[in-house]
């Protein structure tokens, strides 16, 4: 049996060695720190066989964060699996922009909730606010409402596309991570993107602009007077989303930027 300390040598000499030490940790149920203050503890045949299982398939490319099935997210862990996306630094942002604008007490539309990282963030960080939460895909919505009940919040999840399970309802705030990238999109088949559910990344529109479109056009029938609408978009989408913003009638309207300076989220006030 080999020690914690040669399997890692043993696992770095095909994948990563921040990935070889998360997987390492996953498996045995301890922090990173403890695998480097034991390095000499001895692995069972079954902890073995699953280290070796899952460096074979971070190899291959599949992402860590499916591996272990968990992503942090704005301090908190989120239980993942392949149905959703895994959640980004970026989407803070959007998160931040949510919170700054969401008063006490105010209603929340979570668009597309996935994972639900950006529902459930909100329900926990605004205990008072009521949260509901959209989704086209009922597996989505199963890991949703887990992370729900994993961080004992209360949301409201109604299955269906965008805005269609709502009827007449209006909202303080609606918020939306939708798919943005454009069909054909080259980084669709690299990275961690190859294995997530491409519904999720695409609309398979050309500009990738297709969801946004349907989001802010439905979205001051589902607003109240003075409420606001804030998106993720892509690098190059912001312009775009201003357009589409005005268009609708929205005013106040905002860009802001993520930590790198970039663009990614939009929104306006009705």
């Amino acid at each position: 049996m080999l020690t914690v300390k040669a399997a890692l040598e043993e696992a770095m000499a095909t994948i990563e060695r921040i990935d070889a030490h998360v997987l390492m940790a996953h498996v045995l149920g301890v922090n990173r720190a403890h695998l480097a203050a034991n390095p000499m503890r001895v692995l069972t045949e079954s902890e073995g066989a699953r280290v070796d299982l899952l460096v074979a398939r971070r190899a291959l490319g599949q992402p860590v964060a499916y591996l272990v099935e968990k992503r942090e997210f704005y301090g908190r862990d989120f239980h993942l699996s392949p149905d959703v996306l895994i959640p980004r630094p970026e989407t803070e942002v959007l998160v931040e922009a949510a919170l700054a604008r969401l008063a006490p007490a105010a209603s929340c539309l979570d668009l597309g909730t996935g994972s639900g990282a950006i529902a459930v963030t909100l329900a926990c960080e605004r205990r008072d606010a009521r949260v509901t939460a959209t989704d086209s895909s009922q597996a989505s919505l199963q890991v949703a409402r887990r992370n729900a009940a994993a961080h004992d919040c209360a949301l409201e999840f109604l299955h269906g596309s965008w805005y269609q399970p709502l009827a007449n309802r209006r909202f303080d705030l609606i918020v939306a991570n939708p798919p943005y990238v454009a069909a054909g999109d080259a980084h669709l088949g690299k990275g961690d993107l190859r294995f997530e559910p491409v519904h999720a990344l695409t609309d398979a529109s050309r500009d990738g602009l297709d969801s946004i479109r349907a989001i802010v056009a439905g979205a001051p029938e589902h607003l109240r007077a003075g409420g606001w609408l804030l998106f993720e978009h892509g690098y190059d989408q912001g312009p775009a989303g201003a357009s589409l913003l005005a268009a609708s009638g929205f005013r106040e309207t905002v860009s802001i930027a993520d930590l790198a300076g970039i663009p990614r989220v939009a929104g306006g006030k009705i």
